[in-house]
């Protein structure tokens, strides 16, 4: 399930990681156009003891031979300055130059007596050289101060053909590689972090207690809808339960969550799929109806006002609640602004409030206040 689930994630992320993989793709091209190529050539040593007839001089000498400090010490020698100068000066060489641009690295070889030096730079035939001239003066050094070992030479530095960086074919394919795995990281994280917020942008949309949407984000969207539609007719009506507010000092929270739940079920099963629900204030309901004219939102109306007026059991505290349902309405038309549609809402709902023999008013340009 969970794979699935991240299949979906990197399905619906695809752009971000095919963004990732050519913009890797990119830098890496570019890395390989302004570097400067490297090359590198590779010197091998060995050491020896020097024997003597003296068998006991023999066994002595390999046994010292097979402590690792004797043969640490030559590749101490070999990347010691003293002797990179003196190869640099017989080849001709800027030391400095060379202590900047080029890299030397000696190492044994692992359960060896094999010595492997390395040298890095940007012209193949000057590593080669600088390789076996360093190799040369590390034996003659050497030479002068241990009469029990031999360092020679086991392969010479051979410049090098090609570079051994960059390679932009080898270096756009792990890039590409880098970049399609860093993208897939990044699609499922973006989603993982995009997921809380917008829940957390719900959250803010919506009356905690009723799940429709609250009076401020209902307002905005009214005022979008006037905007992106302005010749279109709409109906606005704001639904007032009149019992609601003394039953706040009577029944628990959980137990007026439940009756407002209610009566947000009874208004969605009486409204279509694109009208939209809000909570206006603590005993009132907003709602909006697009494209629907004064007859139509009229019936519409009626059939919430005489649903609502259906008493409504709480059961678990033992009570009945007949909401005594006012509605007051107003039809958009002329272009006037949202707060003038919901200021001619509430004067009818205020009219409905005062005439109880007619508890829906619906105002309309040409009408003002009418009801049925």
């Amino acid at each position: 399930m969970e794979i699935k689930l991240y299949l979906r994630m990197l399905q619906k992320n695809w752009w971000l990681i095919l963004l990732t993989a050519m913009v890797a793709l990119t830098i890496s091209l570019g890395i390989s156009y302004v570097s400067t190529p490297q090359y590198r050539a590779t010197a091998r040593f060995i050491i020896n003891p020097v024997f003597s007839l003296d068998a006991n001089d023999v066994v002595d000498s390999l046994d010292t031979l097979d402590r690792r400090s004797v043969v640490a010490t030559y590749v101490e020698v070999m990347k010691s300055n003293r002797v990179l100068f003196k190869a640099v000066d017989l080849i001709a060489l800027n030391a400095i130059t060379v202590q900047k641009e080029y890299t030397i690295q000696a190492v044994i070889l692992p359960d060896s007596s094999v010595l492997e030096l390395t040298i890095t730079g940007p012209e193949p035939k000057t590593v080669s050289d600088l390789a076996n001239e360093i190799g040369n003066q590390t034996i003659s050094f050497t030479k002068s101060l241990n009469q029990v070992y031999a360092l020679n030479f086991l392969d010479f530095a051979l410049p090098a053909t090609e570079p051994f960086s960059p390679q932009p074919i080898r270096d756009a394919g792990l890039a590409l590689v880098l970049g399609l795995a860093s993208g897939a990281v990044l699609a499922i994280l973006s989603e993982q972090v995009r997921i809380p917020l917008d829940a957390y942008r719900q959250r803010l949309r919506l009356d905690q207690v009723t799940g429709v949407f609250n009076n401020r984000y209902f307002a905005s969207l009214l005022e979008d809808e006037l905007a992106n539609q302005p010749d279109e007719v709409l109906s606005l009506g704001v639904v007032e339960l009149h019992n609601l507010e003394e039953l706040f000092e009577i029944v628990p929270p959980a137990g007026l969550q439940s009756l407002l739940r209610k009566v947000t079920g009874i208004l969605r099963r009486e409204l279509r799929g694109n009208d939209v629900i809000g909570r206006w204030s603590e005993v009132s309901f907003i709602l909006m109806l697009p494209e629907t004219p004064n007859t139509a939102a009229v019936r519409t109306f009626e059939r919430i006002h005489q649903a609502l007026l259906e008493p409504i059991a709480l059961s678990q505290y033992g009570i009945t609640v007949n909401l005594n349902p006012h509605i007051g309405a107003a039809v958009y038309s002329d272009n006037i602004s949202s707060k003038e549609l919901i200021g001619k809402v509430e004067s009818s709902l205020e009219q409905a409030r005062r005439d109880s023999d007619k508890p829906i008013y619906v105002w309309e340009m040409n009408n003002p206040f009418w009801t049925e």
